[in-house]
């Protein structure tokens, strides 16, 4: 277990846990089963950028569900 120099910053977001990692990049994941999305992580960005990135995953899962 190591130590914590700063806080840890975890944002809820659509049913989403976004958390800021220490090289200020985000591991978006779901809140609970069944996953939508799979986890995935995100460069250095905002959490603004964040979102928008999830937004966007989320329209495109909703299109391919609808085209199947």
């Amino acid at each position: 277990m190591g130590f914590l120099l700063g806080q840890e910053v975890v944002v809820r977001y659509r049913g989403f846990l976004l958390l800021e990692q220490t090289n200020k990049g985000w591991l978006v994941r779901p809140e609970r089963s069944p996953m939508r999305l799979l986890p995935f992580r995100t460069p250095s960005c905002s959490l603004a950028d964040v979102k928008t990135l999830l937004d966007w995953r989320l329209s495109e899962d909703s299109t391919e569900i609808n085209a199947a």
